[in-house]
Order: structure tokens, then sequence, then C-alpha cells
């Protein structure tokens, strides 16, 4: 069996196995990647149990505008399918003096995304002895016999890296396959998958949360057949949604921003009209959408809305309204760009009935 088949087969078992012989090299087990330890300073990327874990990252995420969970809200979709945040990166994880206290306290865990040593004495053998260790990167020119250090670096001024990947069965992340490495400080490692300000922008970007999409209608939930249906949605509903993202002791920062610009509305039917006929109704420059239903416009067409043309006969048309979000962002160094705009979808009841009228 190829190598690097061999250690994806034992990522799998790794999942179900508790104990490890001492001493011993095993491909590392996907973690959960919800509780993320304070970032000012590297802790080793420890999970709750105290284990080595490739799987947190140090990024420290803030919310300088909107977005941090309050109300009901969700994460943005990527109209582009093809879409995903990074797989994997870099990331410093201890000083000398931490290594050092980790391997003495610990010494149990990933030192990289898909191998994991337990018992103090690989980590010692490398770490401290000096002795060289195999990195893992099968497919690229890292792989090769890493160096190993003499105790634990000490007295240097730096950092040890290592790679992060929150899904690591994910196939790209054996893109990040070395194993825990040394970068001198002010420096970032010269390597593919060096974090950049572009590569917090993308994980910025999948932390994003924005309000869910109900848009305000008259008649309220329930329309008349061949009558219109006014929606709209006051200035302010939405606003600019800011996420910062930040690697700690590397001077990398991006900060993603999202902007409403547009909602789409889908009536559940075909046998509805939108207006304008595309359903996509443009956000104003004040933020609010569409025009507010005034007494007497019954009669006439909305700037944003939707005629529906047979009755719901007691089942409700779902109607979808979507707000699209243009993605941009900026960080480190001046550097700028955009990311594929981000949709979130809300649906909601429509209750259509028939003209009722008397003949006399």
């Amino acid at each position: 069996m190829p190598r690097r088949l061999a250690r994806r087969w034992a990522s799998t078992l790794a999942v179900a196995t508790v104990l490890w012989p001492v001493g011993t090299a095993h491909a590392a087990g996907p973690e959960d990647n919800t509780n993320v330890p304070p970032a000012e300073e590297p802790s080793g990327n420890t999970t709750g149990n105290g284990t080595l874990s490739a799987s947190v990252s140090h990024i420290k995420v803030t919310y300088p505008s909107g977005g941090d969970g309050g109300g009901k809200q969700g994460n943005l979709g990527s109209v582009d399918p093809n879409w995903k945040p990074p797989a994997c990166w870099y990331e410093p994880v201890f000083t000398p003096a931490q290594l050092k206290k980790f391997v003495e306290t610990d010494g149990g865990g990933d030192v990289g995304i898909h191998e994991s040593w337990w018992g103090k004495e690989l980590w010692t053998d490398h770490y401290r002895d000096e002795k060289p260790a195999d990195n893992f990167d099968l497919d690229s020119p890292t792989n090769s016999s890493a160096d190993g250090y003499k105790d634990y670096n000490l007295g240097k001024d730096g950092h040890f890296w290592r790679g992060v990947a929150p899904d690591d069965s994910d196939p790209d992340s054996w893109d990040c396959g070395r194993i825990m490495f040394w970068v001198d400080a002010g420096q970032l490692p010269n390597d593919p998958n060096t974090p950049t300000p572009k590569t917090l922008a993308e994980y910025a970007y999948d932390k994003v949360k924005v309000p869910e999409t109900r848009v305000e209608l008259k008649p309220e939930a329930r329309s008349t057949v061949n009558l219109p249906t006014w929606v709209w949605l006051d200035k302010g509903t939405f606003k600019d949604v800011k996420v910062r993202a930040e690697l700690p002791n590397t001077g990398l920062w991006a900060e993603t921003t999202a902007k409403p610009v547009a909602l789409h509305l889908e009536p559940g039917t075909d046998d509805a009209e939108t207006f304008p006929a595309s359903g996509d109704c443009e956000i104003n420059a004040d933020g609010s959408i569409g025009t507010p239903y005034t007494k007497g416009k019954s009669d006439e067409t909305p700037p944003c809305g939707i005629r529906y043309l047979r009755a719901s006969n007691g089942e409700p048309y779902q109607l979808k309204a979507s707000i699209t979000w243009e993605i941009s962002w900026q960080g480190t160094g001046g550097a700028t760009g955009d990311l594929p705009d981000g949709t979130f979808e809300t649906t909601q009841d429509m209750d259509v009935q028939e003209i009722q009228s008397i003949n006399r």
C-alpha cells in the first residue's frame, strides 16, 4: 500500500482508538473546531482535554460591525459553487519555552495535520536531541527528512509553526503535510501554504453571519389573485457586516466586508409575476428596498413585489426572499481584493385567495 494511502487509512482508525502505545507515531483524526483557545499567546492549539490538535486555529475573529451572532442570523452561501474557504495553512504554535513545557507535561498530539506523536520520546528525539524526522507531504517538494532541533531552540527568538486544517478529511488538507518546524521572529515560512491576508479574508468570509431576510408585505401573509403584493424593507434593516481575522505573532490581518446589494424574490409557484420581472430588487442608497405600500396604491405596480395568478387553495406558497451580499476585503500592507458574492435565504408562507364578489 502506498505510504500516503496508508496514512489516510490510519486517520480513519484514529477516530475510534482510545490509547496508542507510548512512543509511536500515528495519523491524526479529525477534531471539532469549536473551542478556540485565547489567541494572544500561542498555547499549542490544545483541545479541552489538553491534546495538541491540528484542527484548532489560533486565528482571532472579531466583529467590528454586525455579524456577532445577535438575533436570527446565518452563514452566507457563496454564489460560486466552486468556492470554499482554505483547506489548510500554517500557523505559529509554540515558542521554545512553550514547546519544552508541552513535551514535559503533555507530550501527545498532532505534530502535523495527518500525523500524531504519542509519548515523549518522539518529541524529545526530534525537538530536543536533533534527530531528523519525516515530513509527510508526499506530493510536494517539502517531502523530505526534516532536520532536528537542539534543546527546543531555547534562547532563539521565533516560533515553531504547524499546519492547521479545520477539516482534515478534505483531500486538500494534505497540501500542508510538514511536521512542526521553526521560523525566526519577524519571518514567514517559505511555503506555498504560508498564510496571507487573503487566507485570513477567506477564513473571515466563512465566519460572516447575516440577519434573516424577512421582508415586509402588503397585504401581510395573505394576498389576492391578480392584485399586487408590495414588498419592501425599511432602511437600516440590512447594514454592512465586517469580520476581522488576525493571526497572532505574524502581523497578518484581514477585514472582510459583506455589503447588501440586492433582494431576490421567488414566489414559490410558476403562477405568479415578479416586479421587476427578474425578481431582483436593488437596495436603495439609504439601505431600504422597494417602496412601502400606502393607501390607494392597490392597483399600482410596485417597484418590488409579486402578483399571484392562482389561489393557493389551503396550501400556502413558499415565498423565498434572499439578499445578495457583495464581499470585499482589505488587509496587511494595503492588500485588497474581492471574493464571490454571498446569499442568505428565508422562506415565508403566502396564502393567496380568490377575489370575493357578490352578484345581485
